[in-house]
């Protein structure tokens, strides 16, 4: 496995996302793929995506999947 997302769901109305590369695989786009089907997942259980954006590569990732601040 390469690339991994999920979330957690938080007050039962939150999704939040997490998202993991492999460092060797990182600049593939594999978070934006992996990370749209988890978003995707967390809508159609009513859920309302959330993305922690800390680290710079996630901060270029969460926009591209139309995230807001």
């Amino acid at each position: 496995m390469v690339a991994a997302a999920g979330f957690r769901s938080w007050r039962r109305s939150v999704a939040r996302l997490s998202v993991l590369v492999a460092p060797p695989c990182r600049g593939n786009r594999l978070a934006r793929v992996v990370a749209s089907a988890a978003v995707a997942h967390a809508l159609d259980a009513g859920l309302l995506p959330q993305w922690g954006v800390r680290p710079y590569p996630s901060q270029r990732v969460a926009p591209a999947l139309g995230f807001q601040e």
